[in-house]
C-alpha cells in the first residue's frame, strides 16, 4: 500500500493509476518539487502527486511560509500560474523548480505591521524611562508628606521644585507618540504624575497654614462660650423679679 500527500499535509492511500485521467497514469504519479521563496531566500521541498494544481501547492506552502494562499504568487517557466492549472499539464515534473513571490499588497501590509511594532516598542521604552524618573520623584513627595504630617515646617521652595520636576515628566509623556497598549501605559503614567502634583498642592497649602486645625478648635470653643453666655442670661429674669419685689415694697411703705 502506498500513500500520497493531500493539501494541508494529510497523507491518504495512493490512488490507482488512471483513476482520474482515463488511464494516462500522470494523475497518480508522485514527484518532488522545489519551491524557491524569493523574499526569505529559502527553498521548500514538497512531495506531492503530479495531478495537483498550483492552488494545491499554495495550500501546502501556507504552514511552511506563513503566507495565506491569496498572498502567494507561483511562477513556472517564467510565467505566473493560476490556481486551477494542474502541475503535470503545465509541464511540471519530478525535481522541477517553482518560484514563489509574495503579493505586493501583502508585503506592504507586513512592512507596515513591522513599522508599527517597532514604534510601539520605542514608545514602551520611552514611557518606561519616564516612569523610572517618576518613581524617584514619588519618594520625594512621600518624604514631604511625612514631614508635613509630622508637623515639620517645610520650605515652600521644596514644593515648587518638586512640582516643576513632575511637570517636566508630563511634557515628556506628552511628546511620546503611542498607539494600542503603549498608549494606555502612557495615559496611566500621566494620571500618576497628576496625582502627585495634586498631592503636592495639598501639602503646600497645609504647610503654609499649619494652624488650620487649631483654628477649627477655637471656632468650636467660641460657640460653646456663646452657648454658656446664653445659659447665664436665662437667670436674668430672677434678678428682675427681685427688683420688682423691692419696688412693690417701697410703694407699700409710701402708702
Amino acid at each position: 500500500m502506498e500513500w500520497e500527500m493531500r493539501p494541508g499535509g494529510m497523507f491518504v492511500q495512493r490512488r490507482e493509476a488512471g483513476a482520474d485521467d482515463g488511464g494516462g497514469g500522470s494523475s497518480s504519479t508522485m514527484m518532488m518539487i522545489t519551491v524557491d521563496h524569493a523574499s526569505s531566500n529559502h527553498l521548500h521541498h514538497i512531495y506531492l502527486p503530479a495531478h495537483y494544481t498550483f492552488g494545491d501547492v499554495k495550500k501546502l506552502l501556507v504552514h511552511k511560509t506563513g503566507l495565506q494562499t491569496e498572498e502567494q504568487r507561483l511562477f513556472f517557466g517564467g510565467k505566473e500560474k493560476d490556481n486551477e492549472e494542474h502541475l503535470h499539464a503545465e509541464g511540471v515534473m519530478d525535481k522541477s523548480k517553482l518560484l514563489l513571490l509574495e503579493d505586493a499588497a501583502s508585503e506592504e501590509r507586513k512592512l507596515e505591521e513591522i513599522r508599527k511594532h517597532n514604534e510601539m516598542l520605542k514608545a514602551f521604552a520611552a514611557v518606561a524611562e519616564v516612569s523610572a524618573e517618576v518613581d524617584d520623584l514619588a519618594e520625594r513627595v512621600s518624604a514631604l508628606e511625612v514631614a508635613v504630617n509630622g508637623g515639620t515646617r517645610v520650605s515652600d521652595k521644596e514644593f515648587v521644585v518638586s512640582t516643576e520636576l513632575l511637570m517636566r515628566q508630563l511634557l515628556k509623556l506628552d511628546g511620546i507618540e503611542a498607539d494600542g497598549e503603549a498608549k494606555l501605559q502612557r495615559k496611566a503614567e500621566v494620571r500618576r504624575v497628576q496625582n502627585f502634583v495634586d498631592t503636592l498642592d495639598s501639602l503646600k497649602a497645609r504647610n503654609s497654614n499649619p494652624f488650620t486645625n487649631t483654628g477649627k478648635t477655637v471656632s468650636v470653643a467660641t460657640q460653646w462660650e456663646t452657648y454658656d453666655s446664653g445659659m447665664g442670661s436665662l437667670n436674668a429674669p430672677t434678678s428682675t423679679m427681685s427688683s420688682s419685689r423691692n419696688v412693690t415694697q417701697d410703694w407699700e411703705r409710701h402708702d
